[in-house]
């Protein structure tokens, strides 16, 4: 999520060639001020990455400014939910299985979760139904 992230970010800034036709980039780009929606992201990310004892470079995040919270469909939040599931079920079998009896899966803070199915833009079939939070 920290590369991503930041990668977004530099395409975001105009500081890169590759990438800037990624979906999950319309999140971002429909944003009154992207950068400051992307710097409150990666500003998420970076907290929950200490908590985990992880050491990402906080200075890397070029704006720091505060971004209104982004509304996210339901559906989309089960299609990156299952996606990552799927990933996690190949990889880490501990965390698959922790997240599985997790009854309280929260979205990074930024994120407002609203009904509605999968994104428009999100590359995935549209059959998901929406989950109501």
């Amino acid at each position: 999520m920290w590369r991503e992230g930041l990668l977004a970010q530099k395409v975001l800034q105009g500081g890169t060639k590759g990438y800037r036709s990624h979906p999950q980039l319309q999140r971002f780009k429909g944003q009154k001020d992207p950068l400051a929606a992307i710097g409150a992201y990666l500003l998420g990310v970076h907290e929950e990455s200490a908590a985990r004892g992880y050491s990402f470079d906080g200075k890397k995040i070029s704006s720091k400014k505060k971004a209104p919270k982004i509304k996210v469909a339901a559906g989309q939040v089960e299609y990156e939910l299952r996606h990552l599931l799927k990933k996690l079920k190949k990889r880490d079998v501990q965390r698959h299985i922790s997240i599985l009896s997790d009854k309280n899966i929260q979205t990074h803070t930024l994120f407002k979760v609203i009904k509605g199915p999968v994104e428009d833009w999100e590359r995935a079939k549209k059959s998901l139904h929406y989950i109501s939070f």
